[in-house]
């Protein structure tokens, strides 16, 4: 497609982006109307909302619009899978100037498209907005299904803390892509396109977790968000956590030790949740660590000791762990 943003029009980019969009069963009404009507079978709705904002959540030198629609859906999609739901919905809200080429937003639209697809969502409707700096906000919903959504309160002294997917991918593909490389391909491409677990999600609060999160900000500091709001201290053990040879060859190469990236570094999605001690786990389940007795040391430690590394994500900080550019 050829043109710009400001060529099409309002109203001509949304029949645009409409257009590429399917749907699914909890669908009642999709765009085009005031609003879309999504069925919600357990009467409450599960919702977060997230925004990626041009040259500080992503580069169009590192990520094509695709891989940024891919992303910024699966961030929101890992939230509402992360409270033990089934996401359903996602919104757009799209800042764009006047200039970009029309590609860029249609292969937005796909990316977004493709990712609800995985996680059995669709898009249900948006907004677009003329503005110098593209920013890409999203909100998402899901269903609890008759579950009571896992919260981060629940972790209770005793419990094994447990992980799926992946960890330190994400930031080890940021460190390539820091220096120039594309390669190896597979850290690059977790960094651009997350691939959370959604259905674990569900599935740990149907296995009884008493706690859980995605790790986006990273898992040292997304843990913390648990061990403070259940009141307890969390011990991860480090010879418990994977570590591919590959990701030790990026760490070689750039002089990080990976170990680093998997405590730290964010932007994963992975899912991390606690499960009293008697639960047998699926084998897609690690066990990393355990739930104790809160104490005087800090409320997430590693080996038993405090974690003295920085990293973990703070959007008021400046640390770059996980993000697309330095800030």
């Amino acid at each position: 497609m050829k043109g710009t943003v400001g060529e099409l029009g309002e109203f001509g980019l949304i029949r645009e982006l409409t257009s590429r969009l399917t749907t699914t069963p909890a669908v009642r009404l999709g765009p085009g109307d005031d609003a879309a009507v999504v069925s919600a079978p357990d009467r409450r709705v599960v919702a977060s909302t997230d925004i990626l904002l041009e040259g500080r959540h992503f580069r169009r030198d590192w990520s094509t619009a695709y891989d940024v629609g891919r992303k910024a859906a699966a961030q929101n999609l890992a939230d509402i899978a992360a409270m033990g739901a089934v996401p359903t919905a996602l919104l757009l809200g799209l800042v764009v100037p006047a200039e970009l080429p029309v590609t860029w937003p249609t292969e937005l639209m796909d990316g977004l498209r493709d990712e609800c697809q995985v996680a059995g969502a669709a898009v249900v409707g948006g907004d677009v907005v003329r503005g110098e700096t593209i920013t890409v906000s999203i909100t998402a919903l899901g269903d609890l299904r008759n579950h009571e959504p896992v919260l981060r309160s629940g972790a209770q002294p005793g419990d094994v803390v447990a992980v799926t997917g992946w960890l330190g991918w994400s930031a080890a593909g940021f460190a390539v892509l820091s220096r120039g490389f594309r390669s190896p391909r597979a850290f690059v491409e977790a960094h651009r396109r997350p691939e959370p677990p959604y259905h674990a999600g569900p599935a740990a609060a149907g296995l009884g977790a008493t706690a859980m999160t995605d790790v986006s900000d990273g898992l040292i500091a997304d843990l913390g968000h648990i061990a403070e709001s259940s009141a307890v201290r969390i011990d991860l053990r480090s010879a418990a956590v994977d570590i591919p040879t590959q990701m030790h060859d990026i760490g070689q190469a750039v002089g990080v030790d990976p170990l680093q990236w998997v405590l730290t570094g964010g932007e994963d999605h992975a899912i991390v949740a606690t499960f009293p001690p008697d639960v047998k786990l699926p084998a897609r389940w690690k066990v990393i660590g355990e739930v104790l007795n809160r104490s005087a040391l800090p409320q997430v430690t590693v080996d038993g000791a405090p974690w003295t590394n920085t990293g973990g994500w703070d959007h008021f900080g400046s640390d770059p762990s996980s993000e697309e550019t330095p800030r």
